[in-house]
């Protein structure tokens, strides 16, 4: 099944006001910091449709909890889960940011000293959660995948979108640029 826009923004719109792991913003404020952060750097509109898309493999995971009850300590792989959903309608330069992002969090680990450091408690704990801090052998095979320093760039703006009362365009300023980035590629389909 592929999410439309419409089921994006009702996803957002019926679950974006939960809490966002443990941290002081809902998802849906967590969603639109890290994108207003992309747009704020000049990023690509893949970049910045990835920044607010990296999430919403919690938000769909929020769905199953009511009725499933899932683990709260296992890590989900929230960051793959939400793959297929998008698969068909957006490009490789979104999804890949999205499906590295955790990685991304395990590499900078190994990479920059004084990044485990500003880790929140909660991503402190998540990261341990998903496997660790990289060693460097997996450090080399991250860093040599396409999309890697995409990833990187988005794991950094995801680290900083947890400030509560935030100012930020709202959510359709960034559905409009996916709507975009989808079109695009419907094009390059053809």
């Amino acid at each position: 099944m592929n999410l439309s826009l419409y089921d994006i923004q009702f996803l957002f719109e019926k679950h974006g006001a939960s809490l966002y792991g443990g941290e002081a913003v809902t998802q849906l404020e967590h969603a639109l910091q890290t994108a207003a952060l992309a747009e704020s750097e000049g990023a690509s509109h893949t970049l910045i449709a990835a920044s607010l898309l990296h999430d919403l493999g919690h938000i769909i995971q929020v769905q199953q909890q009511e009725t499933a009850g899932l683990d709260q300590e296992i890590d989900h792989r929230h960051q793959t889960f939400v793959l297929p959903f998008l698969q068909e309608s957006l490009p490789d330069a979104v999804l890949e940011p999205i499906r590295m992002h955790v990685d991304a969090k395990r590499c900078l680990c190994a990479i920059d000293e004084n990044y485990f450091s500003t880790l929140s408690p909660a991503s402190v704990h998540s990261l341990e959660l998903q496997g660790g801090i990289f060693n460097n052998k997996q450090v080399e095979t991250f860093m040599q995948q396409p999309y890697a320093v995409d990833a990187i760039r988005l794991r950094r703006w995801d680290d900083l979108a947890k400030v509560p009362g935030q100012v930020t365009p709202d959510l359709a300023h960034f559905l409009s640029i996916v709507a975009n980035v989808q079109e695009i590629h419907a094009l390059e389909k053809q």
